[in-house]
């Protein structure tokens, strides 16, 4: 096997896919069609992975973190010039990232990204350097060093986009990526699940894109606190569940009818008082009706008026389990519990609302819907 070859054949197990299809067509020579056919991907999409990281070698870490993979791993010390001429390696480079195991990549990244999403804090790295520093700019004018880390570690992190390239130069900067902030979320998950006794997080790709808050309900027996998904709500992970023979367990139409009362309800809650009792706009006859001449203190009347007519068109049972799953983003689990129901009811109720709710907005504001405000 040519060397090239067994260079890119002998890639690190971190590394990603789309990577790993760069270096098979720029060091070993195969074509887009050949990669396409070996990993069952179409042609175009690998052609997208490379040009996308062709475009990235201006990144000085980058581009020095794939030509390190390209040429395999080196001892210590050794000038990687001396093995294949690279115009831009023309440094005795002492570590590399194809080096580095994925145990470290792991340990060092709770370690560093929590020092980079710090304000004001950067990663400084120049070509002459064996080592990296975290910088952060003070309140007071100064510079402070928070950590230090190794070359080939940080070249593992371009390489896993958790670090992107601020300004480049004889000493170029960078800072946490929007990947990044999501891999440091998902070890922390990871973490406070072991601290709680389990040995992995049931979910640790997914508690990467969680984002948890509190909120105050106000209840006839007082006020509870709520804990909920900013960004997801028990609508939306439904609607991406499938039936036995594909199909999708909630139609689109009713996951817009679901936001459609979401958005109403948030528009309603922007007065003064928004830990208001939103129960008694069901219509259990004791829990009093929604008044006109309450006052605009209370919010945007128009909104509240939406909010209470399609509850009080859902009734008892339905109204309440739209109110806690759209409005309060509170778990079905959660919902089953506290209206008494069996286990996994829950999405079933909630299937049935929302398909009464969409045709309460049919009939009341047409197939066109309305406009919010």
């Amino acid at each position: 096997m040519h060397q090239d070859e067994t260079a890119v054949a002998n890639l690190p197990d971190w590394v990603p896919d789309a990577l790993r299809h760069y270096l098979h067509h720029t060091e070993a020579g195969l074509s887009f069609r050949a990669i396409a056919r070996r990993e069952g991907r179409h042609a175009s999409t690998v052609m997208r992975q490379c040009r996308r990281f062709e475009n990235r070698r201006d990144d000085p870490l980058w581009d020095d973190a794939l030509t390190a993979l390209a040429q395999g791993p080196v001892a210590v010390g050794e000038d990687l010039s001396a093995q294949k001429e690279a115009p831009t390696m023309s440094a005795v480079i002492r570590t590399s990232a194809a080096t580095v195991e994925a145990a470290l990549i792991e340990r060092e990244a709770r370690r560093v990204l929590r020092r980079l999403v710090e304000p004001g804090a950067v990663l400084a790295i120049a070509a002459d350097m064996d080592k990296a520093a975290i910088l952060r700019d003070l309140p007071d004018g100064k510079t402070a060093r928070t950590g230090i880390l190794e070359r080939s570690v940080a070249q593992a992190f371009a390489l896993r986009d958790w670090i992107q390239c601020r300004k480049p130069g004889r000493i170029a900067t960078y800072e946490i990526s929007v990947s990044g902030r999501a891999a440091l979320k998902r070890m922390v998950e990871e973490d406070d699940c072991r601290a709680q006794g389990m040995h992995d997080a049931a979910a640790p790709f997914g508690a990467q894109h969680r984002s948890f808050a509190t909120r105050d309900v106000s209840e006839e027996g007082g006020t509870r606190r709520v804990r909920y998904n900013l960004a997801e709500s028990p609508v939306t992970l439904l609607a991406r569940r499938r039936e036995k023979d594909g199909t999708a367990f909630l139609a689109p139409e009713l996951a817009g009818a679901a936001e459609r009362l979401r958005e109403d309800f948030e528009l309603a809650q922007m007065g003064p008082r928004v830990t208001q009792n939103w129960e008694r706009f069901l219509t259990a006859g004791d829990r009093g009706g929604y008044r006109a001449d309450a006052g605009g203190a209370e919010g945007p009347r128009s909104a509240r008026e939406r909010v209470a007519a399609a509850l009080r068109d859902l009734g008892p049972g339905l109204g309440d389990v739209a109110l806690r799953c759209c409005c309060f983003l509170e778990g079905l689990e959660a919902a089953e519990q506290r209206m008494g129901w069996s286990a996994r009811s829950g999405k079933i109720v909630l299937r049935i609302a929302l398909q009464r709710l969409h045709r309460h907005y049919l009939e009341t504001y047409g197939p066109a819907g309305r406009m919010i405000g």
